[in-house]
C-alpha cells in the first residue's frame, strides 16, 4: 500500500501547517518561491485543525500540493466552518478569496456547487473548481470527485468479516437520493455479501453532511438495533467513538480514524486529495487547466483504504487484497454483472457495468442486502 507512507507524511506536515489555518494565512515557506503572485482558496465545511475527518483530508492534500508548487503560505487562503446549506454564507466566502486575489477556488463540499456555479459566471477570470456533485460548465468551473466506492467496497470486506450479528450499521448524510452516499453504502454493501452473505446492512440518514450531533445519534440507534460495526458517510469521528463507547467496531471515512477510536475502529475508506489538487493548481499556475471534470481512482492513487487495525478479523488483509488486485488490474468492477436492489428489481444485467456517471447522479436504489427506514 504504496500510499499510505505518503499520507503519513503528509500527516506530519499538516501538523506543522495546520496552525495557520484559518480565514486566510501568512508567512512564506521561503524566499525564490515561484508564481509568487499565485494565490488559491479553499472552502471548508469543517475546520482541519480537527485532526480527523472530511474538511483534515482536504487539507492534507492542499498541503501536499503547497510543498510540491513550494507557494508560500500566503498563496493558500482558507475559509473554515462555512456552512454549506448557507448561500449567502458561502458567495461571502468566496468573495472573499477573490477580494484577497485568489485565481482558483476550490470548493470542498456538496453544497457549495450551485453558488460557485453562478459565480463562475459572474467570474469569467476566476477558476472554480467544486468537490463532489456533478455540475460544470466546461470553461472555469468544473466538479471533482473519485471512486470512493472502490475503497468502500474493500472496506465492506473488513465489516463482513468482524460481525458476529450479522447486522453492520451505515450512517449516511444523505437518503438514496443522493447518488453519491447511495453508490458508497452499495458498494460497502457488495464488499459485505462477498465475504459474509448472511449479513444485512442497516442505513440510518441524518440529512446532514456535517452534524456531530446527529451523526451520534444515527450511530447510536443502529447499535441499539443489534448492530456491531459501525460504517459511515459522514464528516466527523462521532460514529467511530459511539461504536467504541458501546464495544462494537467500526469503519471511518476520509482519514484513519483509528487515532480516535483505537479500541473500535478496523479501517476507513480515504482520499489522497494532494493527487488531484497538484494536478489542478499546477496547470492553473501554467495556464494549462481546460476545466474537465475528473474522476480518479485506485490506480492514480486518489483513493484507498487506511492501514487495517488490529481489530479487524483474521484473514481480512488477504481477502482485501485479492479484491484490490482485481480492482487495480481491471478484472473486476464493482459495479457490474448481474445486480439487485432491494426490492427484488434486477439493476445491472450480466455481462454490463454500470457507468460512473450513473453512479454519481443515477444511482437512487439500494442494493439488495441493505435495510433502510
Amino acid at each position: 500500500m504504496k500510499h499510505f507512507k505518503k499520507i503519513a507524511a503528509l500527516l506530519l506536515s499538516a501538523m506543522m501547517l495546520l496552525t495557520v489555518a484559518g480565514c486566510s494565512t501568512t508567512g512564506t515557506t521561503g524566499a525564490g518561491t515561484a508564481n509568487a503572485d499565485f494565490k488559491v482558496g479553499v472552502i471548508h465545511i469543517g475546520d482541519p485543525a480537527d485532526g480527523s475527518g472530511y474538511s483534515y483530508a482536504h487539507d492534507l492534500g492542499i498541503v501536499a500540493m503547497q510543498e510540491e508548487l513550494k507557494l508560500a503560505d500566503s498563496q493558500v487562503i482558507r475559509k473554515i466552518n462555512v456552512d454549506d446549506s448557507d448561500a449567502a454564507a458561502t458567495r461571502t466566502a468566496i468573495e472573499e478569496c477573490i477580494e484577497e486575489g485568489c485565481t482558483l477556488i476550490y470548493g470542498t463540499s456538496w453544497g457549495y456547487m450551485d453558488t460557485m456555479e453562478q459565480m463562475a459566471a459572474e467570474y469569467p477570470d476566476v477558476m472554480f473548481s467544486h468537490g463532489t456533485g456533478y455540475k460544470s460548465n466546461g470553461t472555469n468551473f468544473n466538479n471533482y470527485f473519485g471512486r470512493i466506492y472502490q475503497a468502500r467496497y474493500l472496506s465492506g470486506i473488513a465489516a463482513g468479516l468482524k460481525t458476529t450479528s450479522n447486522k453492520i450499521g451505515y450512517v449516511a448524510a444523505m437518503d438514496v437520493t443522493n447518488s453519491e452516499v447511495t453508490g458508497g453504502i452499495n458498494a460497502f454493501a457488495m464488499g459485505v455479501e462477498s465475504v459474509n452473505p448472511n449479513a444485512k446492512v442497516y442505513v440510518k440518514v441524518t440529512n446532514s453532511w456535517f452534524s456531530p450531533d446527529l451523526e451520534k445519534q444515527a450511530a447510536e440507534a443502529l447499535l441499539d438495533l443489534g448492530c456491531d460495526v459501525i460504517a459511515q458517510h459522514c464528516d466527523t469521528t462521532a460514529p467511530q467513538l459511539a461504536a467504541q463507547a458501546r464495544g462494537a467496531f467500526g469503519v471511518g471515512y476520509n482519514s484513519d480514524m483509528t487515532k480516535d477510536a483505537p479500541q473500535a475502529h478496523l479501517t476507513a475508506p480515504v482520499w489522497n486529495w494532494g493527487v488531484y489538487y497538484t494536478m489542478t493548481a499546477k496547470a492553473v499556475m501554467e495556464g494549462t487547466w481546460d476545466a474537465a471534470n475528473y474522476f480518479g481512482g485506485m490506480d492514480d492513487g486518489l483513493v484507498d483504504i487506511s492501514p487495517l487495525s488490529d481489530n479487524c478479523a483474521p484473514g481480512t488483509a488477504e481477502a482485501i487484497e485479492a479484491a484490490r488486485a482485481k480492482i487495480m488490474d481491471g478484472s473486476f468492477k464493482v459495479f457490474e454483472g448481474e445486480l439487485y436492489d432491494n426490492a427484488g428489481n434486477k439493476v445491472c444485467e450480466a455481462g454490463q457495468v454500470i457507468s460512473d456517471a450513473d453512479i454519481t447522479g443515477a444511482m437512487n436504489w439500494y442494493y439488495r442486502n441493505v435495510i433502510a427506514e
